[in-house]
């Protein structure tokens, strides 16, 4: 069966699209510039995972045109902020602040890989953060770094009268200046207990799990009236996919192995504005 898919990177070159259209016995039938990427649309009978293989090979991400959402209709994007809004996961940072870096990082990454319920390790990750003083989360928000592309991709899809939320298992004293700072429309994350200006090592309330975020996409959705054609979910970690399959466009950024072998939609070379290129994708085609 002939598929229409494209490749894109900021960094492609014409004989990579060569390189590409050979090796993958592929008819390229148009490129296009969009975001300061190039994209490169090719007709194919080459399976997923052999396309896969051979766009990694010059470092370009790829997709087919199956992509509901569209730039040019207002839709919502609901963000995981660890790792994928920003580049560091906070609670490491926090943990290294607090002298206990090496065991939280251990825990934390035995999470993403899905080898630990979420909940009972962020509490185990917070717990080793007992009366450490309230300064060091200031200290990681002044540093915070955000992911490549953030920015821009903010300006588009705000320009495109788009709704953009955050929801994170990480904390709300980074959500919620991420939103305020940057205009977002909602954040929801968790909060950590401080008493007398110390980390008590405990969390407040409900936990923000895998299931919290997919419900937090779809009464966002009715909050704003966005049709589920419209829904978009990025994220990097097992507790991402829930969110990620929820949406009609759910993307892997940057993601662990689990993830992306479940998702439909993979960026590793790119960054965030891979989001409105994949959006933008079938308007760049036709036109």
């Amino acid at each position: 069966m002939t598929n229409t898919i494209f490749i894109y990177s900021k960094t492609l070159t014409d004989n990579e699209i060569q390189q590409f259209s050979s090796q993958a016995k592929a008819e390229l039938l148009k490129q296009a510039v969009y975001l300061g990427y190039k994209i490169a649309f090719f007709s194919t009978n080459s399976t997923a995972c052999e396309l896969r293989e051979t766009a990694q090979q010059i470092k370009a991400d790829i997709s087919d045109l199956n992509i509901t959402p569209s730039l040019n209709q207002a839709g919502l994007l609901l963000m995981d902020m660890d790792s994928t809004a920003i580049k560091i996961e906070c609670i490491d940072e926090i943990a290294k602040l607090a002298g206990t870096g090496d065991i939280v990082s251990a825990i934390t990454a035995s999470a993403m890989r899905g080898e630990l319920d979420f909940e009972q390790s962020l509490r185990k990750r917070v717990g080793t953060l007992e009366n450490a003083p309230e300064s060091i989360l200031q200290k990681v928000r002044e540093n915070l770094p955000l992911m490549d592309g953030f920015e821009d991709m903010v300006a588009t899809l705000k320009s495109h009268g788009w709704k953009l939320a955050i929801a994170s298992g990480g904390f709300d004293y980074f959500a919620d200046y991420l939103k305020e700072k940057y205009g977002l429309d909602f954040a929801v994350s968790n909060q950590l207990e401080i008493l007398d200006g110390k980390l008590t090592g405990k969390v407040l309330g409900k936990v923000v799990d895998a299931q919290h975020k997919a419900d937090t996409l779809q009464q966002l959705a009715n909050k704003f009236n966005i049709t589920q054609n419209q829904w978009v979910a990025v994220g990097d970690g097992a507790n991402d996919l829930p969110m990620l399959r929820t949406a009609s466009l759910g993307v892997a950024l940057h993601a662990k192995p689990k993830v992306q072998e479940q998702a439909d939609f993979v960026v590793n070379f790119a960054d965030l504005t891979a989001l409105c290129v994949l959006l933008n994708a079938k308007h760049l085609f036709q036109n």
